[in-house]
């Protein structure tokens, strides 16, 4: 008689990836790209000498911004320019800032005065609401 095995395959849980990417992320480091040290790839005689060989294509060394550190690895994540700041406004680029916005000042995310108000300081207010319950 004949036997069959079946192997199933699937994805790890949405959070289990979701914790990896946030983890390289929090790790993530700024590089400057470096073609300096590569030499011209040579020019072979076929059909399309323009094309660069699929292995060649994007043969580039990402360097730290930082010289102390060390060099991205290949899973690592990495970024060529910081992002904008969120603080300020800037219409050019769609940020509105965070001025006049409410905080929640026990809060440690980022609807935290804290965070929110980089470091400009902010009003406390307190109100007294009346409300008709049942």
């Amino acid at each position: 008689s004949c036997t069959v095995k079946t192997c199933w395959m699937r994805l790890p849980s949405f959070r289990s990836v979701g914790d990896a990417l946030k983890d390289r992320f929090d790790g993530a480091s700024r590089v400057m790209v470096s073609n300096a040290d590569l030499e011209a790839p040579v020019q072979r005689n076929d059909a399309a000498p323009h094309r660069v060989p699929r292995r060649d294509r994007y043969r580039f060394q990402l360097r730290p911004h930082n010289p102390d550190h060390k060099s991205p690895g290949a899973k690592d994540l990495v970024y060529l320019e910081s992002s904008p700041g969120f603080c300020e406004k800037n219409p050019r680029l769609g940020i509105p800032g965070t001025h006049g916005r409410a905080c929640n000042d026990t809060s440690i995310g980022v609807d935290g005065c804290d965070l929110m108000c980089c470091g400009r300081g902010y009003r406390t207010e307190s109100m007294f609401v009346v409300e008709r319950c049942n």
